[in-house]
């Protein structure tokens, strides 16, 4: 594929990607993914050959690897698995209020709505949770609880960022970072 292809791919995942973060799966027509990418239907179809839960897949997958990169980025700079938890709230807080409150989790909206429905969907679902969880339990080593641990933290998290969404506020996020706290005493 050359530069130009690479290109146009790069624009359909971009515009999927931030059409299912602020709208979720339903937001993301082939059409309305053609308009916002100005990407022509025949690229779209070119490159996610496979249809919609192609390109949803890989632009969840995509997010969920910037997210994971930015998890990675936390965990080596933090002094503790608390000072981990808080910093990750902190991120995914400012993200979720400076884009007014429309994205959350880039994976939670496409989970709720789809993996009942959608094996691919599901899988890549997954996929992002399962690196997510790997990363908080490889902060946690040498816990004995730390595999629990991990998904209930990864729980919290993403129950906050619901909430913190839900209410426009990040009053959730700064709760459950108290929790977590206590939680790891």
């Amino acid at each position: 594929m050359g530069q130009k292809g690479t290109e146009t791919r790069i624009r359909i995942l971009n515009a999927t990607q931030e059409l299912v973060e602020t709208g979720g799966y339903a937001s993301a027509g082939l059409n309305q993914v053609i308009a916002a990418s100005g990407a022509p239907r025949g690229s779209l179809y070119f490159h996610f050959p496979e249809g919609k839960d192609q390109l949803v897949g890989e632009s969840i997958r995509r997010a969920g690897q910037a997210i994971g990169s930015a998890f990675e980025d936390l965990a080596e700079s933090s002094a503790s698995v608390a000072e981990f938890v808080e910093a990750v709230l902190r991120h995914l807080g400012d993200r979720l209020e400076e884009s007014g409150w429309r994205k959350g989790c880039p994976v939670a909206t496409v989970a709720l709505e789809m993996a009942g429905a959608s094996n691919p969907l599901q899988q890549a679902c997954s996929d992002v949770y399962t690196s997510w969880t790997a990363v908080l339990r490889a902060r946690l080593e040498g816990r004995q609880d730390a595999d629990d641990l991990a998904i209930a933290i990864l729980a919290l998290i993403e129950g906050a960022l619901l909430l913190a969404k839900a209410h426009r506020s990040r009053e959730p996020l700064d709760r459950v970072t108290g929790q977590v706290a206590a939680l790891l005493r």
